[in-house]
């Protein structure tokens, strides 16, 4: 694409494209029709065979595309044994059991060779050495385009491969086994026919061939877009959408793309003016312009960022630089136990960074003692190191490192020791990790450069092994992990991986009180049960926090008033100011509870409840006057603010529905006269109650001066209920005689 812009330009500029398995029409109507020249290369006869129900294993319901290999190898065996044979197989695992299923045959002059990019280099040097008898060559489709095999007669396809896919709804890299494309199909018979006539054994169908793609879809298409991105934003190559790419990307996968910048603050997000019809504006900030200079991924670039604010910068550049390369552990085939009894020396319980770090320090300690390539070189065949993939480590530390010096970032709390140089870099570049260190302020310090960059990759445990990840994901900590059978409850992954299950790669134990700080911007907030407190006399609620659907702080009580003011006011006028509900009672408060009391002894002595207003009357009385008050200082500083509190101070008319009848309240007395003394009434309204009706406590000592009669009949209020009561108690043949009971209660 910006070949294609620059050739607008430059009519002086010649482009010449190259490949074997290109789409040479896409690439040719891409760049104007140009001309397409195909140059044949000088190949002997390969005779083709395609697999066929027959030629199934017998006893074989479905036969694997393993035992279909050994079958195809076992006829080539039995017919000849001149020539060399390669069969593609697509993981790792189906090689190991080829081999192992091959070699138990015990064919005579052959020897069987694995061959897959973690192998050693020099496991890998086998396939390009003559040797006596017959190779056979079990390899990944690293065989079919990045290296020759010289001598092979035989190709066996099993028209499979692992190939990466990245899903942008779930952010997880798959790796999926699929049928290859045609063209790849047509790669892989190459292999043979290239010294002498050849034959091509396909353990699949003519048709199956013929109705596959063409061409294997475009690394574009099924990749993280966010560092295609965050460069062309650097580079000012305009809009994306206006990009002219070969293969466009899908919608989902671009947005998805500045989705993931967004998240890692690499790009900032404006709203354009609301009459125009298209999106936001992205614009590059200055911590994504030193991203876009990194020779990393942007998730890798933003943890060196972060690192520089922790003062850990040289660590994390080390964990970075590492996970740009191929693991630079070794596992032979027929040494795994000891490779990984070796690789625990490394092995760090609670991080597979710190692990990455301690290889590093451990090359880097035997570099001070050895200065020597070739030891060095048997020191990695020793601890089952690759040597090739440590320098590429070391290099693109050196990369990193200058960028990093150039843009003035220079790292505090420096780890790094440089001492001379020798052949396999620069100084010593050890970094100090003592234990103590990383189990305290360091090890917080690295992870929370890490996390910053992988925030999405969190996991809390649901059992053992087994974790909940972002999004709703269910992830297994992987078993090569220092982590298996030991995470503790949150973990950080560098990668999410899916082939036979979903994986947390490369992984580390976290604490989740450090993510709401660096996920501020994704962090979810959801407020529970807002309720009134009266210890911290303010509106309260639960805070839930939640980050990619997990939740990392379940309740934390805090102040509802910013995040509410509507819901809170309303709260605190009905639990402070209507129920009363406060430690210290504020002057009007006082006033007004004086007025409620008076009003409400009324009802008592009346028998009624239609007197008083009801608490959603006294609520709108407050509502009315205080407008966002949901706590005792600010309600205070609003009485300061009017002067006064009077316009919170009721009046009557304001608590009264109506005004009760004075003659009627006089029947209802304060005090009663009984014998020679005078005693309190009190009223009480609850029918049903013990104390429902009038008590009055007279003194034992008193007791005797009461007259037993006019206890009975207590204040004119009550006479007739009493006379109504006493009415209905008589006998049935006196009662007749006595109604209506109404009417007799009047005269009497």
């Amino acid at each position: 694409g910006i070949l294609k812009t620059v050739l607008k330009k430059r009519k002086d500029l010649k482009v010449i494209i190259t490949s074997a398995t290109i789409d040479t029409k896409k690439f040719s109507k891409a760049f104007d029709n140009a001309p397409v020249i195909e140059v044949s290369g000088r190949m002997y006869p390969i005779e083709m065979q395609y697999f066929t129900m027959e030629q199934e294993p017998e006893g074989s319901d479905e036969a694997t595309h393993v035992e279909m290999a050994v079958l195809a190898v076992d006829k080539l065996q039995k017919n000849s044994s001149y020539g060399d044979i390669i069969i593609f197989m697509p993981t790792e695992q189906d090689i190991r059991e080829t081999c192992e299923t091959l070699e138990g045959r015990n064919y005579k002059s052959a020897i069987v060779l694995p061959l897959y990019a973690r192998l050693s280099s020099q496991e890998q040097s086998k396939v390009f050495s003559r040797l006596p008898g017959r190779k056979i060559i079990v390899a990944t489709n690293i065989a079919e385009t990045s290296i020759t095999i010289p001598n092979i007669k035989y190709v066996i396809d099993t028209g499979l491969a692992r190939i990466s896919r990245y899903t942008p709804r779930s952010r997880i890299t798959s790796l999926p086994v699929v049928p290859i494309s045609r063209s790849s199909a047509d790669q892989r018979k190459g292999r043979c026919g290239r010294v002498e006539n050849g034959i091509c054994i396909r353990l699949f169908s003519e048709q199956d061939f013929l109705s596959r793609s063409l061409f294997t879809p475009p690394e574009i298409l099924r990749a993280n877009l966010a560092e295609v991105i965050l460069r062309m934003i650097a580079l000012k190559l305009g809009n994306i959408e206006d990009f002219p790419f070969i293969d466009r990307p899908a919608a989902r996968s671009i947005r998805d793309g500045f989705d993931l910048l967004l998240e890692l603050g690499a790009i900032k997000s404006v709203k354009r003016d609301k009459k125009s019809k298209e999106g936001n504006v992205f614009f590059i900030t200055e911590k994504g312009r030193l991203m876009a200079k990194m020779p990393v991924d942007p998730r890798l670039s933003r943890m060196l960022i972060e690192a520089d604010q922790e003062g850990c910068l040289n660590e994390v550049a080390v964990i970075a630089s590492a996970l740009s390369i191929q693991d630079p552990r070794e596992r032979p085939v027929a040494k795994t136990q000891e490779a990984d009894q070796i690789h625990t020396a490394f092995r760090d319980p609670s991080s597979d960074f710190i692990t990455l770090l301690n290889i590093w320090n451990k090359y880097h300690d035997a570099w001070q003692k050895e200065k020597s390539t070739n030891r060095m070189r048997r020191f990695c065949k020793k601890h089952y190191l690759s040597f090739k993939r440590i320098r590429e480590w070391r290099d693109i530390h050196a990369q990193i490192s200058a960028i990093l010096q150039e843009s003035g970032v220079r790292g505090r709390g420096s780890g790094i020791r440089d001492q001379g140089s020798g052949a396999m870099g620069r100084g010593s570049d050890k970094v100090n990790n003592s234990e103590k260190e990383f189990y305290g302020e360091r090890y917080v310090a690295i992870h929370k450069s890490i996390l910053s960059g992988f925030l999405s990759n969190i996991a809390v445990k649901k059992e053992k092994n087994i974790f909940q990840a972002a999004k709703g994901k269910e992830v297994m900590i992987f078993p090569g992990s220092g982590l298996f059978n030991k995470a503790k409850t949150w973990i950080v992954a560098a990668e999410m991986v899916e082939t036979s299950r979903l994986f947390a790669r490369t992984a580390a134990n976290i604490d989740s009180r450090w993510l709401e700080a660096l996920g501020k911007n994704q962090c979810k907030y959801t407020y529970l049960e807002p309720h009134w407190e009266r210890s911290r006399e303010e509106v309260t609620a639960y805070e839930q926090v939640s980050l990619y659907g997990l939740i990392i702080v379940p309740e934390r009580p805090v102040s509802y008033g910013r995040i509410n003011p509507e819901e809170a006011s309303e709260i605190f006028i009905r639990s402070a100011l209507v129920e009363g509900d406060i430690r210290k009672p504020l002057p009007f408060m006082e006033h007004n509870r004086r007025l409620i009391d008076e009003i409400s002894s009324m009802e008592n002595r009346l028998r009624k409840r239609d007197i008083l207003i009801s608490d959603e009357d006294i609520f709108a009385f407050y509502q009315k006057r205080l407008e966002e008050i949901y706590d005792i200082r600010t309600l205070k500083q609003c009485l300061k603010k009017r002067g006064s509190d009077k316009f919170l101070r009721m009046k009557k008319d304001d608590l009264l529905r109506y005004f009760p009848d004075e003659e009627e309240l006089s029947l209802f007395p304060d005090k009663i006269t009984l014998g020679t003394h005078r005693f309190k009434c009190n009223y009480s309204f609850e029918p049903g109650s013990r104390d429902d009706g009038i008590t009055i406590k007279v003194p034992s000592a008193l007791a005797t001066t009461v007259p037993a009669e006019s206890v009975e009949w207590l204040v004119p209020g009550l006479y007739r209920d009493k006379i109504t009561a006493l009415i209905k108690g008589l006998p049935k043949n006196y009662r007749k005689q006595l109604v209506p009971v109404a009417n007799t209660v009047d005269i009497i």
